[in-house]
């Protein structure tokens, strides 16, 4: 089986160079490609030019334009790497009869309400970002190409920037700090992710009738409050000395942003638990275990 993925440097993308390496020839490329072929998408005709020289089995997009607030003055671009790009991936795929896997947000909803999203609720962002990410599901499925998009959020890592290592930073550096306390999501890893899409594209490819949308997260849910006193729980647990001694939790009112985010970005993960056979973690599994390995380096 030959793979191209697009965005190897990513959270995402990085750990999917390692789940993916069984499965056969990974070809992976970052924005500044390799050779002759192109993995920046802000170049839609040269990434769909490349699909077309590699003719791969499968294509992994783990890359978008993911900076929430910039996209809210720079919606050229991220219009051009979430929506246009994204369509051209889905069209070159649909020629060479490559399976398309391609990852969005919780963002494609209004983030209104107590309980999970599931695949059929209605989509309506309510920003810049969540509107392309919704208009790239959009493009892959008017495609028809065969696709598995995952919707995925709260995503973390050992790699990359995000919340749990942010926090984890501040904790050593102040005493003081406030974390907003009501906008409600399931934390989930990067390693999490990458694995299950490995686990699902074979099923996939072995049976098309698979295809479609799937909301891949951890199991459970919490707030940014609970979760960075969760993550500072384990750093101490692990020996770390905080400096942290006060945690506020705050409403978003008080920390203004330029793009809106949604209250309830919980998604309901039943489907894919039951398309694939699997299990998800509770969102706590991945992030005590994250937190440990970035201490023990």
């Amino acid at each position: 089986m030959k793979i191209l993925l697009l965005g190897k440097n990513g959270q995402v993308g990085w750990e999917l160079q390692r789940s993916l390496s069984p499965l056969g020839e990974i070809i992976a490329l970052d924005r500044h490609g390799l050779n002759e072929w192109c993995g920046d998408l802000t170049q839609p005709e040269k990434i769909y030019q490349t699909i077309l020289d590699i003719s791969p089995d499968v294509v992994v997009n783990a890359s978008a334009y993911t900076a929430v607030d910039l996209a809210e003055a720079d919606t050229e671009t991220a219009n051009l790497v979430n929506h246009l790009a994204v369509g051209k991936i889905a069209e070159a795929c649909l020629k060479v009869k490559a399976l398309l896997i391609h990852y969005s947000t919780d963002y494609v909803f209004n983030g209104d309400g107590q309980t999970s999203f599931s695949e059929d609720n209605a989509i309506e962002p309510l920003n810049v970002y969540g509107q392309t990410k919704a208009l790239g599901e959009q493009v892959i499925v008017a495609s028809k190409c065969d696709h598995l998009i995952f919707r995925t959020s709260w995503v973390f890592a050992e790699k990359g920037k995000n919340f749990l290592k942010t926090m984890l930073n501040l904790a050593q550096q102040r005493e003081e700090l406030s974390i907003i306390d009501d906008q409600i999501g399931a934390p989930t890893s990067a390693e999490l992710i990458a694995d299950v899409t490995a686990y699902s594209l074979i099923q996939v490819l072995n049976d098309k009738s698979k295809s479609g949308i799937y909301h891949l997260v951890a199991s459970g849910e919490t707030s940014w409050f609970e979760y960075a006193k969760y993550v500072f729980e384990q750093a101490e647990n692990e020996g770390l000395d905080l400096a942290v001694k006060k945690v506020n939790p705050i409403p978003t009112t008080a920390y203004p942003t330029p793009a809106k985010r949604p209250h309830n970005s919980r998604l309901n993960n039943h489907k894919i638990q039951q398309s694939f056979h699997l299990v998800m973690p509770e969102w706590k599994v991945h992030v005590k275990r994250t937190v440990t390995e970035l201490l023990s380096k």
